[in-house]
């Protein structure tokens, strides 16, 4: 393992948002900037989304610089999001990272955007050996360490937990004209519900499913026979209830001794509740993550990076690929090893 002192820049760019972070070997983060992309239409258009991040990409990564306070020149190493996520952001952001690190002439490295969430959370909470609930407009992953990976226990069959809050939320018309996230409208609505409609709960296994709640949550909407903070009530306490049993679940089968909320809907305060009830019932503690780590961020990358770097694992820019499909429980990660346990 190598123990060399100096500063990792991480390049995050797997959807919406273009993200560079700065961190020191010792873990201190230095800086950790975003700019996202917008739609007026709603969703992600992926070819849209690259070209704000190659428009954005020079300014936030010089904005990163100067708030860390360093020069290009005292970077060790360049980290980026190589995958999973959406084709034309991954390979937007691969490009500037190839770029750094091919002028200063330092070590390039890929980084998996699921175990940096996972990474970022474990140094921002001071979790060291958690079953991780990750979710986000994109992932929705329950996970663990075991055997020198981080194993998947319980994950979607279909679509993601916050790509369905976001459909049924513009399906709603809510949060129009509004700059706060949908999920986020969902939970302020939700929160002044008091009837609770039964609605499809799909838990197969250890997996879930989201699409038929969202069929059916969607047509209870155009019936107009309830309000709309009951519908809101009700999808959001159904979810959460499914999400939260692959966790227990998960934390039974592992007997672990700490619960990790990260990704972008861990933001959501409901969501948390349940989760902490629940880990206290089985002696365990509960960490969630600040919302500036628990979105897609650069800091997150840079992280890895420094994890990775200290045990060689670099890359040659000619083998820098992106990978759109790559799955948590495919990577290796040697430093968990050492000091988990």
């Amino acid at each position: 393992m190598r123990k060399q002192e100096g500063y990792c820049l991480g390049i995050e760019s797997t959807a919406d948002d273009f993200g560079v972070g700065i961190v020191s070997f010792e873990g201190e983060i230095l800086a950790n900037v975003n700019d996202a992309y917008r739609s007026d239409k709603g969703g992600i258009h992926p070819r849209e989304a690259a070209r704000h991040h190659a428009r954005v990409a020079e300014r936030v990564i010089m904005e990163a610089l100067c708030r860390s306070g360093l020069k290009p020149e005292e970077l060790s190493v360049i980290a980026f999001s190589q995958g999973p996520g959406l084709g034309p952001c991954l390979r937007t952001g691969a490009t500037a990272a190839r770029a750094l690190a091919s002028y200063l002439g330092i070590p390039l490295i890929g980084v998996n955007h699921c175990v940096a969430h996972i990474e970022i959370g474990k140094l921002i909470s001071g979790a060291r050996d958690p079953v991780t609930l990750y979710v986000s407009g994109g992932n929705t992953i329950v996970a663990a360490f075991e055997a020198g990976r981080y194993r998947i226990f319980g994950e979607t069959l279909d679509i993601a937990v916050g790509n369905c809050i976001d459909v049924f939320a513009r399906e709603a018309g809510l949060g129009l004209g509004e700059k706060q996230p949908l999920g986020r409208v969902v939970e302020e609505k939700a929160a002044k519900g008091e009837k609770f409609i039964p609605l499809p709960y799909t838990v197969k296994g250890m997996d879930l499913s989201f699409s038929g709640i969202l069929t059916a949550t969607v047509s209870l909407l155009k019936s107009g026979k309830y309000q709309i903070e009951d519908i809101c009530f009700s999808f959001q306490e159904t979810i959460f209830s499914m999400l939260t049993e692959v966790t227990e679940r998960a934390l039974a089968h592992t007997e672990k001794k700490e619960v990790l909320l990260t990704g972008g809907v861990g933001s959501n305060n409901r969501l948390k509740e349940m989760l902490k009830v629940m880990a206290e019932e089985h002696d365990a503690t509960f960490y969630s993550v600040p919302k500036e780590y628990a979105l897609d961020n650069g800091a997150m990358i840079a992280w890895v990076g420094v994890l990775s770097y200290k045990y060689g694992l670099t890359i040659p820019i000619n083998k820098s690929f992106v990978k759109l499909k790559w799955r948590l429980d495919e990577v290796e990660i040697p430093w968990v090893e050492n000091h988990a346990d």
